[in-house]
């Protein structure tokens, strides 16, 4: 009978080992693998207060009595080795939402760094205590336990005097505790084929080369600030440099925006604060962001295409988003970001392209200024459907989208539109995701008569994790904002002036159409390769324009 009882007291010790290993690796593996992830810098930080969220990892937190663990039942095989750990040496947490997690398997170095804690527990109790809760078989057993894993032991101590070592140098050398300090840089190399184009006045002779064939490179730069004020508000302020570009096209403004890249930007060579604004989640549901610099709809409106980046997804400034979202090329203003429902969302915006200037025509309120509205739904998981409303006016008759025909009217007046568009992607499987996006415009002099219309769309397939983890495929195909019919007074409408120089009515002759591929290799978490081709059917949207064909590589490295 006593040898029976001795032999049940060893296993109960042994599985009580086991369980305090078991409970101890969870916060030693956490000290062991700990990371310090370096956030992918995108061409703007996350925008959308409401759309992304942080899930903090919470400790595991001390037990008094079995009862609370809820994934242990008493008919559990080690159940009894549980109380009595519990009672006899306090030794036994629990993750904060009531579960143990017993069933976790652990690696030979966590079961060294449990062993080692179980050692540091029972010296305290003998230091402490006169009772006979630690006996001579259990100090020899761990004396074993201690000499076997000895090396393993080092190892872990290492690892944490290493870890607390180098905690403390990040927090002494930190930019700053209350910002975080971002970075990117992309280079991209660019040549185009040899082209003849129709120019003014089009009439059917192919009579110019295409200035921009040479290869060439371009450059952007740019350093993001983020301001914590609050949990839940902060302030952003990017600062950005861009060198290069890929015109000059054909030498008139028929084909001005055949191709305009990603990361290319209107002002150059010189640095520019491209962002300042204010961001505050004013309630769970609710965010709000104003500022000078960077309220507009690409920052404040959330994407349906989920590899929207002019650092990481397509290259062309068409094949990011609809053009309609690019209207007005906003400023300074004020946004707002509702989430009325789990799966739905509306997103507001009011801004201005020329918010500090207080001259004639311009200003925060007399100028080009654009009122923009999205509805984002997603049915599930994989589909994201959402559909927006633009109004906006243009002193000079021009959007500044940058894509197709985007200056509307012949002689630069004023220009009042309403647009409406609609994105969809549907994230078929894993690896495969299919989207299209459409739009129409129209707009009209103020005070006179007739209107101008225009269309657009984008159907495109996304490949994530392409051939390997971190990779991205994407072939784009879609025609660029085109003038489908214009009526306005004789002499402002912008297709004939550029066929007879009279203005007439009319739309324009051809149809331009965008093809592009493009497939990125992701080789480290900060530097992408990615090289493509786009290929332009009817540029300018000029039957007689011949086809363009550019190639491209793109660098991006970010930190």
């Amino acid at each position: 009978m006593k040898k029976t009882v001795l032999y049940s007291s060893k296993y109960v010790f042994w599985v009580a080992v086991c369980l305090i290993v078991a409970q101890v690796s969870g916060v030693t593996q956490k000290a062991i693998a700990q990371e310090y992830p370096i956030s992918e810098a995108n061409e703007s930080p996350d925008l959308n207060l409401l759309a992304s969220s942080t899930e903090s990892q919470e400790p595991m937190s001390q037990v008094t009595s079995v009862s609370q663990l809820q994934d242990v039942e008493s008919t559990d095989w080690a159940f009894q080795a549980l109380q009595s750990l519990v009672e006899r040496y306090g030794c036994i947490a629990g993750y904060p939402n009531g579960t143990y997690r017993g069933n976790r398997a652990i690696s030979r170095y966590e079961f060294a760094a449990g062993v080692n804690t179980c050692l540091t527990r029972i010296n305290e109790l003998i230091t402490t205590t006169t009772s006979d809760l630690v006996t001579k078989e259990d100090l020899a057993t761990l004396q074993k336990l201690r000499e076997e894993f000895a090396g393993e032991l080092a190892t872990v101590r290492g690892r944490i005097d290493s870890l607390e070592s180098r905690t403390a140098d990040i927090a002494a050398k930190q930019f700053s505790p209350t910002t975080k300090l971002r970075g990117l840089l992309i280079a991209g190399v660019q040549g185009r084929t040899s082209n003849r184009g129709d120019v003014n006045p089009r009439d059917g002779q192919k009579d110019t080369d295409d200035a921009g064939t040479n290869v060439n490179l371009l450059s952007l730069t740019q350093l993001s600030l983020t301001s914590q004020f609050t949990p839940r508000s902060y302030l952003v302020t990017n600062l950005l440099y861009t060198a290069g570009n890929t015109a000059p096209r054909f030498g008139n403004n028929v084909s001005r925006n055949d191709v305009f890249l990603g990361y290319e930007y209107p002002i150059k060579d010189q640095l520019i604060i491209s962002d300042l604004n204010y961001r505050w989640l004013i309630t769970d549901n609710l965010a709000l962001m104003i500022g000078t610099e960077g309220v507009n709809m690409t920052n404040a409106f959330r994407g349906p295409n989920r590899v929207e980046s002019a650092a990481t997804g397509p290259l062309s400034y068409f094949a990011q988003r609809n053009p309609i979202l690019n209207i007005g090329f906003g400023r300074g203003g004020v946004a707002f970001d509702w989430q009325f429902a789990k799966r739905a969302s509306l997103q507001a915006i009011y801004t201005s392209n020329t918010p500090d200037n207080p001259s004639k025509k311009t200003g925060l309120f007399n100028g080009k200024t654009t009122t923009g509205l999205q509805l984002l739904l997603t049915p599930n998981d994989n589909l994201d459907v959402s559909l927006y409303y633009v109004n906006n006016y243009a002193p000079d008759g021009c959007w500044l989208s940058a894509v197709g025909d985007d200056c509307l009217t012949a002689n630069s007046e004023p220009l009042q539109t309403n647009a409406v568009g609609a994105t969809v992607n549907w994230q078929i499987s894993p690896r495969v995701a299919l989207g299209a996006w459409g739009g129409y415009t129209n707009s009209y002099i103020p005070g006179s008569s007739g209107n101008v219309e225009t269309t657009n769309y984008m159907v495109f397939m996304n490949f994530p994790d392409l051939f390997a983890k971190g990779n991205l495929g994407g072939i784009y195909i879609g025609q660029p904002p085109k003038i489908i019919s214009s009526d306005l007074p004789e002499g402002s409408n912008v297709p004939d002036k550029n066929n007879s120089g009279r203005g007439l009515a009319g739309g324009q002759p051809g149809t331009t159409t965008q093809i592009e591929a493009f497939y990125r290799f992701q080789l480290t978490d900060n530097i992408s390769l990615t090289p493509g081709i786009i290929h332009i059917i009817e540029p300018g949207h000029t039957p007689d324009n011949d086809p363009v064909t550019i190639g491209i590589l793109r660098s991006t490295f970010s930190f």
